[in-house]
Formats: structure tokens, C-alpha cells, sequence
């Protein structure tokens, strides 16, 4: 068994028996895909909820929700999933600054699961699981043959879903 480690503004998929993890999610995303048939996951650490934010010519596809989730799905079909059959889980997406003025700027987290969510919505993808918010960091890891997403929360120990 591997664990694939997948970094802030990238993705990946794995096969059984390997693992997917990502660390450092703050107000960053992790979005889960997982294809029970064909035991095909995929993992995509968002930073950012719109390509549209990008203030370089080098756009990179794992950083924003509107590139990172479409792609994602589209390397787990030319691995062999379909999308009907894949299921999504959410981690992250925290408020991890308090911030006195209601500037919609400075809510990066929940601003990113929104943009993820609406992004699984429109490739008809079910979100089954989902641990987000709050202000605390977490790590992730999928396990690609359950699909179990074990999360780890700082000061609140483990949970899976």
C-alpha cells in the first residue's frame, strides 16, 4: 500500500490498495471522489473558489474549484469510472482568522465550499459526506478500496466518513 501525498493547489487519483492524504486543510477544501464499481478515488486540494481570482498567465488547475473539480473528474473517467456512479465527500472550508468586517473577501472557506459545492451539483454529483467549517486545520486520507475518508482534526481527534 502507497500513500499518495497530494499538495496544497493539486490533485490525484488511486487504486487499491493505495491511499490519498492531504494535509494543511485550513480554509483550503479537500473534495473526495469516489467510484465504489471501478474502486477509483480522486482527491483535489482547492485553495480558491474561481479561476477568475488567478493574477498570472500560468493558471494551475488543482488551485481553484471551477478547474480543479472538472478535471479531477475527467482523469477518473480515463481511468475507468463513470461519473453516474461516482460519490463526493467535503472536508475543510474553515474560518481560520475572525475578521470584524462582514467583507465577503475574507471568507475564503466558506466561499470554497460553496464554489465546490456548486461545482458537484453541476456535474450531478451526491455529496455524502461532509465535514466543513468551524476554525480548525485538518488532515485527510481516502482509502481506496472502502472509501473511508478518515479526518483528523486538531484538538478533536479523528473521525470517518
Amino acid at each position: 500500500m502507497e500513500i499518495i501525498k497530494i499538495g496544497m493547489a493539486d490533485l490525484g487519483i488511486a487504486f487499491p490498495p493505495d491511499r490519498l492524504r492531504t494535509t494543511g486543510l485550513g480554509s483550503c477544501v479537500g473534495v473526495v471522489l469516489f467510484d465504489e464499481t471501478k474502486k477509483i478515488a480522486g482527491m483535489a486540494h482547492v485553495m480558491l473558489p474561481d479561476s477568475s481570482l488567478g493574477k498570472t498567465a500560468d493558471l494551475n488547475i488543482g488551485k481553484y474549484a471551477d478547474t480543479a473539480i472538472p478535471k479531477l473528474i475527467a482523469d477518473m473517467e480515463a481511468a475507468g469510472a463513470f461519473t453516474r456512479n461516482i460519490i463526493a465527500k467535503l472536508a475543510g472550508g474553515a474560518q481560520m482568522f475572525a475578521f470584524m468586517s462582514g467583507n465577503d473577501t475574507m471568507r475564503i472557506g466558506p466561499r470554497n465550499v460553496e464554489a465546490c459545492k456548486e461545482m458537484l451539483h453541476s456535474a450531478r454529483i451526491r455529496i455524502v459526506a461532509e465535514d466543513t467549517g468551524g476554525n480548525c486545520g485538518r488532515t485527510i486520507e481516502m482509502d481506496a478500496t472502502t472509501g473511508i475518508l478518515q479526518i483528523r482534526t486538531v484538538n478533536q481527534g479523528i473521525k470517518e466518513v
